[in-house]
């Protein structure tokens, strides 16, 4: 994919040649590959613009100004487009093209991800399979766990998100499991005592 820039490199407009800095500036900023195209010397270049701008994005006159931006044959937009895409953080999509790992652009379209798969975008992962200390280990003496022992148990046990995840309907019967045997513990308990 190829972004072209179609400019016109002899503009008697300073509003033009501002706008067109303000483009090619900020791709070079970004390290996108671009192509400048000028439509001042070259005909081609001026008509293959104007015949690919949509009808829908033309101004009233029907002559597009420069800049106008392309991905190869497909239509990106015009510098207030462009302009609207940069405050929204989102020039890459304008653009049609990935944005590169770790941008707020790619943040943005991993939480668009998961809010598409059905689970909340403000849900970390990690937080969701997390249960209590007390679930984990049950109680200590008083009611209370102990917390000392449960971080030294803990460590380094916790087995991935995933795993967890396929394994609920297990995990609360062993749970059930457990707390039916610390019942039935105590019970024998206090029948020794008396």
């Amino acid at each position: 994919m190829v972004i072209k820039v179609y400019l016109a490199t002899s503009s008697g407009s300073t509003a033009i040649k501002k706008k067109q800095q303000d483009v090619v500036g900020f791709l070079e900023a970004i390290k996108v590959d671009y192509t400048q195209l000028d439509i001042a010397c070259n005909v081609d270049n001026r008509l293959w613009m104007r015949e690919n701008v949509p009808e829908e994005k033309k101004p009233a006159n029907g002559i597009p100004l420069p800049p106008q931006i392309f991905n190869d044959e497909s239509y990106c937009g015009d510098y207030e487009t462009f302009f609207d895409a940069k405050e929204d953080n989102a020039v890459f999509s304008f653009l049609g093209l990935p944005p590169p790992p770790g941008s707020k652009e790619a943040r943005q379209a991993d939480k668009e991800h998961i809010v598409e798969n059905g689970t909340h975008a403000e849900e970390n992962p990690d937080d969701l399979v997390e249960a209590p200390v007390e679930e984990l280990h049950g109680e200590g003496e008083g009611g209370e766990a102990n917390d000392e022992d449960a971080e030294g148990e803990t460590a380094g046990d916790e087995a991935p998100a995933e795993e967890e995840g396929e394994d609920e309907q297990t995990d609360e019967v062993a749970e059930d499991t457990h707390a039916e045997a610390e019942e039935q513990e105590e019970e024998d308990q206090v029948e020794e005592a008396e």
